[in-house]
């Protein structure tokens, strides 16, 4: 008796699995590599704080594992993207938070230059089994667009996505260092954001 309980208990589970899947519902994310890696510009980086309190170094304390931090200030989306397999691709990715799009906002790149690239770098972080989690850049003025590209990356590669990880900071003179750079107040609300999207994962 218990024997076919246990059996119907299974043949449900399956069933369940089945149809989920059929539905649409998320499949099950297997990821491979080792580390977290924060890949970006001047956000990421830490422009406008102290190296320990920039958003990596604070997510890190928030998770209690090593976190990297590959951010350059200044990156385009072009020049991250030339980098990728050094700072990325190269060190065993498990999840990687990307934080890009801001600096070919300001310069004035086209959306769709900066959206096939951003999109590039996404797509090879994910053939390598890696979770990816992009920070949107809105900023107001600037916008060119962007806000809705991110969103549609996001739609049509599966990564997740922070629509603004700029929400609430700017303006506020207490969480930024300037016009652009959050100081370790503004940067530990941004890392707490990628927190909370990526708990599931760790």
């Amino acid at each position: 008796m218990k024997r076919k309980i246990f059996c119907l208990n299974t043949l449900f589970l399956l069933l369940g699995c089945f149809l989920l899947t059929a539905c649409g519902g998320r499949e099950p994310v297997v990821l491979n590599g080792e580390n977290i890696i924060c890949f970006g510009d001047s956000l990421t980086y830490g422009i406008g704080a102290v190296p320990n309190k920039s958003y990596p170094a604070q997510l890190a304390e928030m998770i209690g594992k090593p976190v990297i931090n590959a951010g350059i200030p200044g990156d385009t989306t072009a020049r991250a993207l030339q980098r990728l397999e050094r700072d990325v691709l190269s060190k065993a990715p498990r999840i990687v938070l990307v934080t890009l799009g801001g600096n070919d906002m300001k310069n004035g790149v086209d959306k769709k230059i900066a959206f096939k690239n951003l999109r590039e770098i996404v797509e090879a972080i994910q053939a390598r089994e890696a979770l990816v989690v992009v920070g949107g850049v809105k900023v107001l003025f600037w916008d060119r667009g962007y806000e809705d590209e991110y969103e549609k990356l996001a739609e049509e590669t599966g990564a997740l996505l922070i629509p603004n990880v700029f929400k609430g900071l700017m303006g506020h003179n207490d969480l930024m260092h300037d016009a652009i750079h959050p100081n370790a107040a503004g940067y530990e609300i941004m890392a707490r954001r990628f927190h909370k999207v990526i708990e599931p994962y760790l």
